[in-house]
């Protein structure tokens, strides 16, 4: 009988879990107004430093979000949210604190960077080399 119950209330709460998920993922992304207050200190204009953010997106974030950004790389499959489409005007409407506050922390499929881009700037030039994927 406590077998029966354990594996009953197991399947529960997996679903329940599995729900959840389901649910937090389906969410809009709400972002703390303090990180969407965040300013980008580094020099959009910079050629150099958009070059390096491009090597960084390259290596992090192709492979999941695509070449041009439109969440078509080669994991993307593998993938059960949205990737969003960084060419797209919703996506660009987002502050650079936003989308650094998002690198930064993860969700769901997307992983934190926190620690595979320990440098709070490389993270900013990837945001620069994404404000260059508009549509």
């Amino acid at each position: 009988m406590k077998k029966s119950l354990v594996i009953i209330m197991s399947i529960f709460l997996s679903f329940g879990l599995y729900s959840f998920a389901q649910l937090y993922q389906s969410k809009d992304w709400v972002v703390p107004e303090s990180a969407n207050k965040l300013k980008n200190p580094t020099d959009k204009s910079d050629k150099r430093e958009l070059a390096e953010g491009k090597i960084i997106y390259s290596k992090y974030c192709e492979s999941c979000h695509g070449k041009e950004g439109y969440g078509d790389g080669p994991k993307a499959k593998e993938m059960k949210g949205d990737l969003g489409d960084f060419s797209s005007d919703k996506f660009q409407s987002q502050t650079d604190g936003a989308i650094f506050y998002k690198i930064k922390t993860g969700r769901g499929d997307m992983d934190s960077f926190e620690k595979k881009l320990p440098d709070e700037e490389d993270r900013w030039l990837v945001i620069n080399y994404i404000r260059t994927l508009k549509e």
